[in-house]
């Protein structure tokens, strides 16, 4: 089977646009928003999908919706009895529904959030969310595997709707303005990136799905499509089977192994890495991603409000060397404005445009597609090009 072509997002951002969405605090322009709804004045209909003990609401996605005068929140959906009245009290929606399906059927709400971390059921609720005629902003990681991720960003195409997923750090000051000066030659020209996971208990394939995947789409973000990868993956000190994977606790499809190095090739010579292995925790520290440069270097510490930081090479002598980490811009290290504003008003911004958010769905698709390279690579011992020809999971 083919892989699908992988197009370029149509209608881009402007840099000022970008700029300026990177800052939003969420409201839209009044003007933007009649084009969506049934009638001139009305509000957009928006809904709530989550699971208590099951994945619950990542990072405040239940309350996205909130403060926004032209988006009306009309249901919630929740299995769990305690947690839908507690969720549903919190957002101050009308009703809440045991079973998604009914709200969608019922309700057919214009703007669904998918909040629930176990993105092992992402992929049904967004397909039917989508067949009920729903824009879609959905918790990380999109999907499971890249055959999910296919059918979603193909049925979003046919019935014209807009996919975001919260990898929001793209979308954070520190990151745009570090683009932007790397772009303007601050580190010289890019050779390499090293990402680091969180290598906590997580340490391995957890890791690197839950939290790689943060960094595999800033690696995108800076360096442009994967052009392939090769990978070792280990368990318990010996290499990976298909026989190793397993289900953890927040569901996000088959994961394997706890230890991670994975190694992918970006256009323009430049190469990256991932690794995530818990004896390294001490020595790196904070999870994120180092940028070496003919000129210097920076790295991102990875965060819900990331920072930024360069180190320039004072050179060995001697004594050692005198590196110092400075942040790249003070007035950008603060803490973060209520959780994923910017990108939430980048999607419906997007909606009301008829472009493709900056979170898009094709972005959250490709962080799931790297995921499943460093496994087909790790299992079969060679290299893995990309896009990968076999959609399905790799664990499987």
């Amino acid at each position: 089977m083919n892989p699908p072509s992988r197009p370029k997002e149509p209608d881009a951002l402007s840099r000022r646009d970008f700029m300026r969405l990177a800052s939003l605090t969420g409201a839209l322009v009044a003007a933007d928003l009649p084009s969506l709804a049934a009638e001139p004045g009305a509000k957009l209909k928006s809904a709530v999908i989550g699971h208590t003990g099951r994945g619950d609401y990542g990072h405040g996605l239940e309350s996205i919706f909130s403060n926004r005068p032209n988006v009306e929140v009309v249901a919630l959906a929740d299995p769990d009895s305690e947690g839908r009245a507690r969720t549903a009290a919190k957002i101050g929606t009308p009703r809440s529904y045991a079973d998604y399906r009914e709200m969608l059927e019922k309700e057919r709400p214009n703007l669904v959030s998918i909040a629930m971390r176990q993105s092992d059921q992402h992929h049904g609720i967004a397909l039917a969310a989508l067949q009920a005629g729903a824009h879609i902003y959905c918790e990380k990681p999109f999907v499971t595997a890249p055959n999910e991720s296919d059918e979603l960003l193909a049925e979003a195409d046919r019935h014209g709707r807009k996919i975001a997923v919260a990898h929001t750090m793209r979308m954070m000051p520190a990151v745009v303005l570090l683009k932007q000066a790397i772009a303007q030659g601050l580190i010289g020209d890019v050779q390499e990136l090293r990402s680091f996971g969180k290598q906590d208990a997580r340490a391995g394939g957890e890791d690197m799905m839950v939290l790689g995947s943060h960094l595999f789409d800033l690696l995108r973000l800076f360096l442009g499509d994967p052009l392939w990868c090769t990978a070792r993956v280990l368990w318990q000190g010996r290499d990976i089977a298909p026989a190793d994977r397993r289900i953890v606790n927040d569901n996000v499809g088959y994961v394997a192994g706890d230890e991670v190095f994975a190694q992918f090739a970006f256009p323009r010579g430049v190469n990256a890495t991932f690794t995530s292995a818990v004896k390294l925790r001490e020595t790196v520290e904070h999870w994120g991603i180092e940028f070496y440069g003919s000129k210097g270097s920076a790295r991102i510490n990875c965060d819900i409000a990331p920072n930024v930081f360069v180190r320039r090479s004072t050179g060995w002598k001697s004594e050692g060397k005198t590196d110092a980490w400075q942040p790249l811009d003070a007035s950008v290290e603060k803490p973060p404005a209520p959780q994923n504003l910017g990108p939430v008003g980048d999607w419906l911004h997007a909606i009301a445009k008829n472009r493709e958010p900056e979170c898009s769905g094709r972005n959250g698709a490709w962080a799931v597609e790297m995921v499943m390279g460093v496994y087909h690579a790790a299992l079969s011992g060679k290299r893995v090009s990309f896009p990968l020809s076999v959609r399905n999971h790799a664990l499987n």
